[in-house]
């Protein structure tokens, strides 16, 4: 008797200086308690914001699985932005463990794209200190440290998805063009790329980024 496939389980990662209860991330939450589905929100910030690093983050990732005790079961990842970019290198560390990717204005090629985002300025202040002050989830002004950086260069900037992904991005986005997310679907026929008129927020596209998805999923009808 041939085995019937598991359902999967589903989880979302939030983006960098955010937290669990984003805007995007408690959306798609309701959207999935609308259909008596659960959502796992990650914390990546760990062990704290001030010393994030995309190793650190994956590992949340990783205890996020554990916790499930569901070692057999594959998983569906939403990923925000950096979380874009962290699901995408989690799927590609374990193929065998993810179904799906749903991608939210991913940050690739976040490392090559720091001294732009921060100013030169202050990316030579961060080098040269060790640390900058970054407004965290609330905010507040954090020290983040150098090794942010540093272990970010030590993955590769566009991870290969292992599994069908789909991405959906904003025109307007200023903090991850999405030349980005066209180059990198244009590339990789199991990518499907849906461009929105939004920001990087997608705050004006979450009914929309909600459809979409859960019906790539297969949760609800197209």
């Amino acid at each position: 008797m041939t085995q019937k496939p598991k359902s999967p389980l589903f989880g979302y990662l939030h983006g960098f200086a955010s937290s669990p209860q984003s805007k995007k991330g408690t959306h798609m939450e309701a959207a999935f308690k609308a259909h008596d589905l659960h959502l796992e929100l990650a914390d990546l910030n760990v062990p704290s914001f001030a010393k994030l690093t995309f190793s650190g983050a994956l590992s949340a990732v990783d205890q996020m699985v554990d916790n499930a005790q569901a070692p057999q079961t594959p998983w569906c990842l939403y990923g925000s932005s950096m979380g874009g970019y962290i699901a995408a290198r989690w799927a590609q560390l374990h193929p065998e463990r993810v179904q799906r990717l749903v991608l939210l204005c991913p940050g690739f090629n976040l490392s090559a794209r720091w001294p732009e985002l921060v100013g030169a300025e202050d990316w030579q202040r961060w080098q040269a200190q060790g640390w900058l002050n970054i407004p965290d989830a609330n905010e507040v002004p954090t020290p983040v440290h150098w090794e942010f950086v540093e272990d970010s260069r030590r993955h590769p900037a566009w991870p290969e998805v292992p599994c069908p992904t789909l991405i959906i991005h904003g025109t307007r986005d200023e903090t991850v063009p999405i030349d980005l997310s066209r180059q990198y679907a244009a590339t990789r026929p199991h990518v499907t790329l849906v461009e929105v008129d939004d920001d990087h927020s997608l705050v004006q596209s979450l009914d929309l980024v909600a459809q979409r998805s859960m019906a790539f999923l297969g949760l609800t009808d197209a």
